[in-house]
């Protein structure tokens, strides 16, 4: 029979060992949502493609994840995260295989589609695991360990597909790829046993009946929608032109541009992995979020009128990466409180389909400003979308409670 410390060291395993297979599996999505950018200088060459036609690309991705996403949830729901998790990564190999054997534009672009539909899952998947089955007391460290695990995958896309660019081709580049998601494949299969999510029958009642809808009318999930989609243009201002704006206003040289990025993920993987520490009480996440996102802002509109010297810009890029990477744990654990019993997956398709419909926007309206030669205005855009997190997070938390008293008072 097992003593209490038994059972103690038995969960806090089994946590971890959910917490590392959900994690790898999230950083492949990542990955896969640089599959194509980096590879951008071969296509363009091989395939005699404008710029427009490349982006275009991208937004095909990110429209697919984005009304995917929305509608994943009601899957993963239906019929369990882990069948749904197995078929993302098979999408995402697939797609690789296709984008290495492209003879043209519109194989490209069926690549991008595939990739896309498999991004789509992601977040209803992995929340409904990790909401299922880690213990209480150490959900904000999961959702640290999940986020931290989707910035190194961003980290690790560019430089594993250009390498092997580099020395054999994009096509072996996108075969690399292929071969990295059956490996992740092969990973979750291994351990599928500790990914299995239990459905209770009201789970399955509400996917099945006229229920399945009903948590599209509480205020919380739409505010959580518009948080996340202001999170995201924030971070698509950041990840396409912050980098050269600073670069034309404060002079930074040009070997230290691509480091200010750098600094910005790298700081946010340690903010976020801090941030857990501090997210174990949801009923404080809203402070947590509006002092992290306002330090954020601060920093960013300092960059606008502030004279930095060339060489301290990408120190300020790691502030703003610590404030930003502090906030998203109690992010979502705010999300989390504002979901109702049996609709975990739901919830998270539609409310992180924001982060699409944010990513597919802002890098074509922060580009039309740098084009209308205003750089300033791209910290001012990103620092004005921070804000409204403050805004959007004390809003979201007061109609999660208001929910759950009227829930309490029926």
């Amino acid at each position: 029979m097992k003593t209490d410390p038994d059972r103690a060291r038995a969960s806090r395993a089994q946590d971890a060992r959910v917490v590392g297979v959900v994690g790898v599996a999230h950083s492949l999505s990542h990955f896969s949502q640089l599959l194509l950018a980096p590879l951008f200088p071969w296509l363009k060459e091989a395939f005699a493609l404008s710029y427009a036609e490349l982006g275009l690309l991208m937004t095909i991705f990110f429209v697919v994840s984005g009304i995917g996403q929305s509608l994943a949830g009601f899957v993963v729901d239906r019929v369990g995260a882990l069948p749904v998790m197995l078929g993302s990564i098979s999408l995402f190999a697939l797609a690789a295989v296709v984008l290495a054997l492209s003879n043209g534009y519109v194989m490209l672009g069926v690549g991008a589609l595939l990739a896309g539909l498999g991004n789509a899952s992601f977040h209803p998947v992995d929340y409904s695991i990790l909401n299922a089955r880690i213990s209480h007391a150490r959900i904000g460290h999961a959702y640290a360990a999940h986020g931290v695990s989707g910035n190194l995958g961003w980290a690790a896309a560019p430089v594993f597909l250009v390498t092997i660019a580099q020395f054999a081709g994009w096509r072996a580049a996108f075969v690399g790829a292929a071969l990295v998601s059956l490996v992740v494949l092969a990973v979750v299969w291994w351990h599928r046993d500790a990914l299995e999510v239990q459905q209770h029958a009201h789970e399955s009642a509400h996917a099945d009946g006229a229920g399945a809808f009903d948590f599209l009318r509480l205020p919380a999930v739409w505010l959580g929608f518009a948080f996340f989609c202001a999170f995201a243009f924030a971070l698509g201002g950041v990840q396409s032109f912050a980098p050269e704006a600073a670069r034309l206003l404060h002079g930074v040289p040009l070997e230290a541009v691509a480091w200010c990025l750098t600094a910005f993920m790298l700081a946010s993987a340690g903010g976020t992995l801090l941030g857990g520490f501090i997210a174990g009480d949801p009923e404080r996440a809203e402070r947590v979020i509006a002092a992290c996102f306002g330090a954020a802002a601060l920093l960013g509109l300092s960059l606008a009128w502030l004279p930095w010297p060339g060489v301290a810009v990408p120190f300020v890029f790691a502030g703003m990466g610590v404030a930003s990477g502090l906030a998203n744990p109690s992010r979502d654990m705010l999300i989390r409180r504002a979901t109702p019993p049996g609709a975990t997956g739901r919830v998270y398709g539609v409310v992180y389909s924001g982060l699409d419909l944010g990513m597919s926007t802002s890098p074509l309206l922060f580009g039309m400003l740098m084009d209308a030669h205003s750089p300033k205005l791209v910290f001012v855009g990103i620092a004005a979308a921070q804000a409204l997190l403050i805004l959007g997070a004390f809003r979201t938390g007061r109609a999660t409670r208001i929910r759950s008293v009227a829930a309490e008072a029926a």
